[in-house]
């Protein structure tokens, strides 16, 4: 992997008392952040080879909206463990997919802005820029390891 894309998901509805947060759905807001994500991704030609998004309902219709942009964008993989991931969790399960040349992980704060920080940093503090629906594109410097990427680009609606 030479690129990766992180991308949180955007705007959601409040959850009811006692709803499943992984049942939340897009704001109208929400939608309009996740198209817009897929406009700046395709305006840039960013284009991922592979896709891991988060189960829940808001990542999911936030990575359909934004790859909706794409011409000829990969299939959805979903994954449990992107769900509350740890930085650390998140870099496990991205070394499985080394083999692709440009990832796209669709997932939630603080796991997201944590592993931005952790890749371009060095450590993953409490590091706070990850607003919904906003986008980090990463090159990666060889490995996939800590202080090992340049911020390349980033968006937020």
């Amino acid at each position: 992997m030479h690129e990766l894309i992180l991308l949180r998901h955007a705007e959601a509805q409040p959850s009811p008392s006692g709803a499943d947060d992984q049942n939340r759905r897009l704001s109208g807001r929400g939608e309009q952040e996740a198209r817009a994500a897929g406009k700046w991704l395709a305006s840039h030609g960013v284009k991922p080879d592979r896709v891991l998004c988060s189960p829940s309902e808001r990542t999911r219709a936030t990575a359909t909206l934004a790859l909706a942009a794409l011409t000829r964008a990969p299939e959805l993989q979903y994954a449990d463990d992107i769900y509350e991931a740890t930085p650390g969790e998140l870099l496990a399960l991205l070394d499985q997919h080394g083999d692709a040349g440009t990832v796209m992980l669709v997932g939630h704060n603080p796991g997201i802005e944590r592993l931005v920080a952790l890749l371009v940093e060095g450590r993953s503090d409490e590091f706070r820029g990850m607003p919904p629906g906003g986008l980090a594109v990463l090159h990666l410097n060889g490995a996939l390891e800590p202080g090992n990427a340049r911020l390349d680009a980033f968006w937020s609606p």
